[in-house]
């Protein structure tokens, strides 16, 4: 029992020094924000602020219009999260459940899609975008993420536990595909939407390749962009861009945390089911 109980703790206290290691960055770059203008350049940096202010976030708010990136992002991020579960739910739930000709094959062509590195795509679909003017527009940025293969993929899986009886008889009664996939498909893929939005919504919020290309109106820039210009500006004024980072950071963790039951069940359900 003692060797039991010593086991116990030293991988308690390898744990926690893991969850140390993974969130000492996090909590430096809170503890710079809040650190006075010039006090992080000191050498050696200095781990806590002596006196700790929120002069870094006025000034992000005063002088540098981070409001305007915030909202940009908060608004490609919410539409692009809507569209990808809107489509890729459909799209999932017509391969799991629906017969239509070539449903497989076109299920596989799209899986060895997958293979395909992302950033060989952003030429061609740059170039597409550019002929029908959605060139430095929201639309644009909302592009890629509209319907993703992984998340088809990922719906398809978690939908094909779904009893085929459940759905022949809802058409029996007389009930609509529409009605069938509003009222009986989607409750059951509650969970596995919550798991592929917060997905989305962590994806989009923090993509930089992407917006950076499509984007070349600065008003339009989301906060990564918004960003990475910004820290040209201010390459010595490490505080300010903590600050913006710890803006960057905080809307997506208290998100995770918020949904983070409904994330895991997600995950472990599709696991089982799937």
């Amino acid at each position: 029992m003692r060797s039991s109980y010593r086991d116990r703790l030293l991988k308690t206290l390898l744990l926690l020094l893991l969850a140390a290691f993974a969130l000492f960055p996090l909590l430096w770059m809170l503890s710079v924000s809040l650190m006075a203008p010039g006090e992080a350049s000191r050498f050696p940096p200095p781990l806590l602020p002596d006196k700790p202010g929120l002069s870094a976030y006025r000034a992000l708010f005063e002088t540098t219009g981070i409001s305007r990136y915030f909202v940009n992002s908060l608004i490609v991020s919410v539409i692009g999260t809507a569209l990808s579960l809107a489509f890729n739910a459909t799209a999932g739930y017509a391969f799991a459940k629906l017969r239509f000709r070539g449903r497989d094959r076109i299920f596989q062509l799209l899986l060895a899609a997958l293979v395909i590195p992302a950033q060989v795509t952003m030429l061609p679909l740059f170039l597409m975008l550019k002929e029908i003017g959605l060139i430095n527009t929201f639309a644009g940025v909302l592009v890629p993420v509209t319907a993703s293969i992984f998340g088809i993929f990922l719906v398809r899986q978690y939908a094909l536990s779904i009893p085929d009886e459940l759905l022949e008889a809802a058409r029996v009664d007389g009930a609509s595909e529409g009605r069938i996939f509003l009222q009986i498909v989607v409750p059951v893929l509650t969970p596995i939407l919550i798991t592929l939005g917060l997905f989305t919504f962590l994806g989009v919020w923090n993509d930089f390749m992407w917006p950076l290309i499509i984007l070349t109106d600065q008003n339009l820039y989301t906060l990564p962009v918004a960003l990475a210009a910004l820290s040209r500006e201010h390459v010595q004024d490490n505080e300010l861009m903590m600050a913006g980072s710890v803006l960057t950071v905080l809307p997506v963790l208290l998100l995770f945390l918020v949904l983070q039951r409904y994330y895991l069940q997600g995950l472990l359900a599709g696991s089982v089911k799937g």
